[in-house]
């Protein structure tokens, strides 16, 4: 007997949308539009490409681009060879991407040419690269490097029926770059196996929603999650494997991405709250029923404010958790039917609705979620004891690229530990309490960043809310609260104090918590993936006020 292994590699997705003769497409804006035998012959015919190139295994192949149909191509193409997908941040500053790039190994670049110059500036900082790719929407090499070709010039050349090699499951396919607060970047790398599990076990667990969240071979998917952060959140690989329709938006203009979502009937996308929040501030948006549309969050809480203007627009919106080395998701906010059923009034519903789709959710299947003391030991799940948040799951990264000292911490104790700390309540769903990094230690109390920026973003007028701690002679930490207010609003720190006085009044928060100091501005700094960068906040204004 010779049984077939059925290794978990990621061409296996590919085998799903073309026995069930999907007729969906993929879509990116108004430049291409085909469907599903189309994206594997394009698939095929990059992997021939890039075989010829020299692309194999142990290479690695860097892709610096928008959010396109060439970078879905790219994330089934790559590791298809038994090469490595590394996806750049763009968004980096040029030596931190720079880093990256040599510190990957990277030997071939698919490039977008919008990104030309920044590459041209710094190429001898990864001499180690031997080919370019240009990709262009109109299709035209541009001066500047020596390209090994055009994208299209080079899939018109290649193979459509080429065929893929077979190797260990277990063989590394994606490589990306976490924006820590301190260093330099550290390599999270995946495996096919991990990719296709992490794949398997969130479509099972959306499958379980009843409330929100359920998902259908009818779904219309755009990412709004920029694709070279953490796979989309793996979602492309997801969407291919169930034959949905895909749009891809390219560079994220408020505008085209409300005519595509309303244009192409999106049914769901993920994104960091500020993203939405553009999204739902585009003048197209003011009067739009967004009827069908689920909408993912992640990166850092959903405020109350965002969750109900996104459900006045008809959007099915709720939450979910992980972080760059868990492949990513770990959580999902999908409300248990009994608990609204138990409601009878509609007010106190629409609350209770509301409490559950800004928590981090509930861990998806096969994910142990434990909030943990400093002595390794869980803590009681009753909504008050908070701990670390410590995770199991098949799909979560073994370690940092080069970086043994990182990964042991990481991993001490033989679960991964996540910095953030949390608490469960007693119907299994994950609060996040904050990073534990940011947590405010002030005369012996920790105040909760997380928590006052919910607060304060219930204040009228305010768009968007910092909280980080400063350091105080008297207290040893203060909170300091950065403010953005909307375009049309009159908003001062007066008014920001008087809202948090009637919480204190209210028993909503000890006194002791309202931030020393409410500073206004026009917007506020965030990470290369749209978190609010606490470390640049943290620097400025202890500059400022020290």
């Amino acid at each position: 007997m010779n049984p077939y292994a059925f290794p978990l590699l990621i061409k296996q997705l590919l085998v799903t949308p073309i026995a069930q003769r999907s007729r969906k497409e993929i879509v990116y804006r108004d430049l291409a539009r085909f469907d599903y035998p189309t994206l594997i012959e394009r698939i095929n015919r990059l992997g021939s490409a890039l075989s010829r190139l020299g692309v194999g295994g142990g290479s690695t192949v860097a892709v610096l681009d928008w959010d396109t149909n060439r970078y879905l191509e790219a994330y089934f193409a790559v590791p298809m060879l038994g090469a490595t997908l590394m996806t750049a941040n763009f968004r980096l500053s040029s030596e931190q991407l720079a880093y990256t790039l040599d510190h990957a190994g990277v030997d071939t670049m698919l490039l977008n040419v919008d990104f030309l110059p920044m590459i041209q500036e710094m190429r001898d900082q990864f001499p180690q690269i031997k080919r370019f790719i240009c990709l262009s929407d109109d299709k035209v090499l541009r001066p500047g490097l020596e390209w090994a070709g055009e994208y299209e010039s080079l899939l018109s050349a290649g193979d459509p029926s080429h065929v893929f090699p077979e190797f260990d499951e277990n063989t590394r396919a994606t490589l990306y770059y976490t924006t820590g607060t301190t260093g330099n970047p550290k390599g999270v790398s995946f495996s096919h196996r991990q990719i296709v599990l992490h794949c398997l076990t969130v479509l099972a667990s959306v499958s379980q929603a009843g409330e929100n969240g359920r998902f259908s071979r009818n779904d219309v998917y755009m990412p709004l999650t920029p694709m070279f952060h953490a796979h989309a959140w793996g979602y492309p690989y997801i969407a291919t494997l169930c034959g949905w329709q895909q749009i891809y938006p390219g560079r994220y203009e408020p505008t085209v991405l409300v005519n595509l979502v309303r244009r192409e009937s999106v049914t769901f996308s993920h994104c960091v709250p500020t993203v939405l929040s553009m999204v739902l501030g585009a003048p197209e948006a003011s009067d739009a029923d967004f009827k069908r549309w689920k909408v993912l969050i992640g990166g850092s809480a959903l405020p109350r404010t965002l969750c109900r203007q996104a459900l006045a627009h008809n959007i099915d919106i709720y939450t979910g958790y992980g972080m760059s080395e868990s492949c990513p998701l770990l959580t999902l906010a999908q409300a248990k039917s009994d608990l609204l059923d138990e409601i009878d009034d509609a007010q106190a519903r629409e609350e209770r609705d509301i409490d559950i789709r800004t928590t981090a959710g509930m861990p998806i299947l096969m994910a142990q979620v434990r909030v943990v003391d400093t002595a390794g030991e869980s803590v009681p799940e009753d909504g008050v004891s908070a701990g670390e948040v410590v995770v199991r799951a098949p799909y979560l990264t073994q370690g940092y690229l080069k970086d043994e000292k990182a990964s042991a911490a990481l991993w001490d104790g033989g679960w991964m530990h996540t910095g953030d700390v949390g608490r469960f309540d007693e119907h299994g769903y994950l609060h996040l309490v904050d990073r534990a990094k940011d947590v405010i230690k002030s005369g012996g109390e920790w105040i909760s960043s997380v928590e006052l920026e919910g607060l304060i973003g219930q204040c009228s007028g305010v768009a968007e809310v910092a909280v980080i701690g400063i350091p105080d002679e008297k207290w040893g930490e203060r909170p300091l609260a950065v403010v953005a207010a909307r375009p049309d609003a009159a908003l001062d720190a007066d008014t920001l104090r008087q809202h948090m006085s009637r919480l204190v009044e209210r028993g909503v928060i000890a006194s002791y918590a309202i931030p020393d100091a409410f500073e206004l501005v026009e917007q506020i700094d965030r990470t290369s993936v749209g978190k609010l960068d606490k470390k640049r906040l943290r620097a400025r204004y202890t500059q400022k006020l020290g």
